[in-house]
């Protein structure tokens, strides 16, 4: 029984034994470098650990979390993450934690028949990461990474509108389309929501309604495939020019 506790102590001993925050914080870079990303989380957190006033730490909370991003452990990221963001809100590596953490939720984007909730989550970090540091280093992929995210939300919306317009439900596909025009402008799904709104309203008998949504896709899209259908569907000149029309009104 002397002999086991001694050898407990003494594996507890070797287990705590204080390493120079250098040499610990160069170990993990080691093991990050080598691609062994969840033996380089724990290195990084063993950094805090034993030198938690360091500046090192700090640091290390930081490369902790982007060890698990490697490893494809989202969620172990995140919650690391949120820590870090929490405790240094001023830190200069605050700007990286937000785009790390967006692209977290980011890569977890699915195809648009499936819940978007990691698109809206990716979409409110990296926005907050371009209003909190506009001038940062990251800004400006997160920008573009955000009109991806919105032309991903657009597309949800218009698979759910497509849906409810081959079942008829003209109402509620109209009400899909509408979103995409009024809340996603400027993304690539804008002139076909407008085609889509002229054959749902012409289906309701709403001829004036699509003739207007024609009007708006010929003044914004007049060359595109979209508006030659809709002007083929009307079959109405008045709207070949959509410049000349009294009840024309953008959104």
């Amino acid at each position: 029984m002397a002999l086991t506790a001694c050898s407990g102590d003494k594996a507890t001993e070797e287990k705590y034994e204080e390493v120079a925050v250098e040499k610990l914080y160069n170990i993990a870079v080691d093991s990050l470098e080598q691609g062994r990303y969840a033996e380089a989380s724990t290195q990084f957190d063993e950094v805090e650990r034993q030198h938690p006033y360091s500046n090192w730490a700090t640091k290390a909370q930081v490369m902790a979390a982007y060890s698990l991003y490697q490893a494809n452990k989202y969620d172990e990221a995140v919650v690391a993450l949120d820590r870090f963001i929490q405790l240094h809100p001023s830190n200069k590596d605050a700007d990286y934690a937000y785009y790390l953490k967006g692209l977290c939720y980011y890569e977890q984007i699915s195809d648009v028949g499936r819940d978007q909730l990691m698109t809206q989550l990716a979409l409110k970090t990296l926005d907050e990461l371009t209003t909190r540091f506009p001038t940062s280093q990251y800004a400006r992929d997160a920008k573009l990474k955000i009109e991806l995210t919105y032309d991903h939300l657009a597309g949800k919306e218009m698979d759910i509108g497509r849906y409810y317009q081959t079942k008829g439900q003209y109402l509620a596909a109209i009400n899909r389309f509408d979103a995409v025009v009024k809340k996603y402008q400027t993304t690539t799904h804008t002139p076909e929501a407008l085609l889509r709104l002229v054959e749902c309203y012409m289906a309701l008998g709403l001829h004036e309604e699509a003739k207007k949504s024609a009007a708006v896709l010929g003044h914004n899209f007049p060359g595109s495939s979209w508006y030659v259908d809709a002007y083929a569907l009307l079959e109405d000149p008045t709207i070949k020019e959509p410049d000349q029309k009294p009840w024309y009104k953008p959104w």
